[in-house]
C-alpha cells in the first residue's frame, strides 16, 4: 500500500492528529518499559467504533503532552497521579475518578514511589451523545475525590474489558457513562472568536502532517503575524504549535496503527523521521510500542 493511499484512508477514516517535536530517530528503541513494573495495555470492541479501553499500572514512565479527541474517563485504584491538564496540575490520587475533555493535551507521571494504577475509556463524543441521549457533555473538573463512585467505577471498567458479548459491553457502556453523568457540566459555552481562529489551524495541522510546517504558514492561517499568533496559541491551549502539532501526529498514527497499516508507512504518512521516530514518540504519549498495540488491537 503506498502512502498515497495512507493519505486517502486517512482523510476518509478522519481523526488527525500531528506529533514533531524535533527529536531525532534512535536506535534501539525499548519494546517496554524503562520499569519493569510499567505496564499498559489498549482494547477496543470491534462492533462499538469509537470507545478505547486502556488500564496500566505506572511507577516510572513519564507521559508526553498528548491528546486522544475524546473523553478520557477513568479511576484510579492505588497511588497517585500527578498530570498537567489546562495549564494546570492536577493530582489524582486512589479512589479518584479522572474527567478529561476532547481534544485537551495533558501529561501523567507517578507522584508515589509505587506509581498508580488506574482504568480509562476513552469515548468520542459522538458515541456518547448516542449512549446517553444528550449532546454537549462537559467537565469542569479533571479529579473528583469521590471514592465511592471511583470504586463502583473500577468494577464496571473491569467488567467491561472482560466482556464477552455485544449486549453486555454495550449495557455496560451505558452503565458507565450514567454513572460519569452526574460529574458533568453544563453544556460547553460556544466557541470565542479566538478559539475558532484556532480551529482553523488545527484543521490545517491535520490536513498538512505529512509536510514540515512552519510559523509563519500557521500564523497566516490565523490572520496573526508569526509570535503574535504563538503567543495568543500558547495562552488558548496551554502548549506551543509544535506540541500540539506532535500530539496530533502521535494520534493520527494511533489511528492509523488501529486500522492496520504498518507503522514504516504510518510513520511517513504523519511527518516523521522514521519508524524509529515513530517507535519513540508513540511510547511516550502512550505507554506502548506501535507493534504492542496493534497487537492489542488485534487481540
Amino acid at each position: 500500500m503506498d502512502i498515497a493511499n495512507i493519505h486517502t484512508g486517512m482523510q476518509q477514516g478522519r481523526q488527525s492528529l500531528q506529533d514533531n517535536d524535533g527529536a531525532l530517530s534512535m536506535p534501539g528503541v525499548p519494546e517496554s518499559f524503562e520499569h519493569v513494573s510499567d505496564r499498559a495495555e489498549f482494547k477496543r470492541a470491534q462492533h462499538r467504533p469509537g470507545v478505547e479501553l486502556y488500564r496500566a499500572h505506572i511507577v516510572a514512565h513519564a507521559f508526553e503532552p498528548h491528546t486522544h479527541e475524546a473523553f478520557g474517563l477513568g479511576s484510579i485504584a492505588s497511588g497517585v497521579e500527578r498530570f498537567r491538564y489546562l495549564g494546570s496540575d492536577h493530582l489524582a490520587p486512589q479512589d479518584s475518578v479522572v474527567m478529561m475533555n476532547p481534544d485537551e493535551l495533558h501529561t501523567g507521571r507517578a507522584e508515589t514511589d509505587t506509581g498508580w494504577r488506574y482504568r480509562m475509556m476513552y469515548i468520542e463524543p459522538e458515541v456518547v451523545a448516542e449512549v446517553t441521549g444528550e449532546s454537549g457533555w462537559w467537565f469542569k473538573d479533571a479529579v473528583a475525590n469521590d471514592a465511592i463512585s471511583a470504586r463502583k467505577l473500577g468494577v464496571m471498567l473491569e467488567q467491561i474489558w472482560q466482556a464477552t458479548d455485544k449486549l453486555s459491553f454495550d449495557s455496560l457502556l451505558f452503565d458507565i457513562l450514567s454513572e460519569f453523568k452526574r460529574f458533568a457540566s453544563a453544556p460547553q459555552a460556544p466557541a470565542s472568536l479566538g478559539k475558532q481562529r484556532f480551529t482553523a489551524v488545527l484543521d490545517y495541522m491535520r490536513a498538512s502532517m505529512a509536510e514540515r510546517i512552519g510559523l509563519e504558514q500557521l500564523a497566516v492561517v490565523a490572520g496573526l503575524s508569526p509570535f503574535h499568533f504563538l503567543r495568543s496559541f500558547k495562552a488558548q491551549y496551554h502548549a506551543t504549535p509544535q506540541q500540539m502539532l506532535m500530539a496530533l501526529r502521535l494520534y493520527e498514527a494511533k489511528c492509523l496503527l488501529g486500522k492496520g497499516f504498518p507503522p514504516a508507512q504510518v510513520a511517513a504518512a504523519t511527518g516523521l523521521t522514521d519508524q524509529s521516530h515513530l517507535n519513540k514518540a508513540f511510547l511516550r504519549r502512550y505507554g506502548v510500542t506501535p507493534s504492542r498495540y496493534q497487537q492489542q488491537m488485534r487481540a
